[in-house]
């Protein structure tokens, strides 16, 4: 088995209020993914996806379209370290 790949995303756009963190939790789990997603104070969505490397980028990929009402304007890479711990959960908003 490879190395897990993991990556920290910010998602903004029309994302809060749409059932993104559900969907996207459904999306990872999936994927067999393990991470995070949470609302954020400024309306965007963060998020921590690890796993295989295809199926991580195949997530974020997913995420450019999001759940039905969703309106995803922009999706960006944060270059800091990720914890993503064993399973998927939505955290609390930060």
């Amino acid at each position: 088995m490879g190395e897990t790949y993991s990556i920290h995303i910010v998602i903004r756009g029309r994302v809060q209020g749409v059932g993104f963190r559900y969907w996207l939790a459904g999306e990872a789990e999936e994927r067999k993914l393990s991470g995070w997603v949470c609302n954020r104070r400024d309306g965007a969505v963060e998020a921590v996806f690890a796993g295989d490397e295809a199926l991580v980028k195949d997530m974020i990929a997913a995420c450019s379209l999001g759940p039905r009402f969703a309106d995803v304007q922009d999706i960006e890479v944060l270059n800091q370290p990720v914890e993503a711990g064993n399973g998927f959960e939505i955290r609390p908003t930060i």
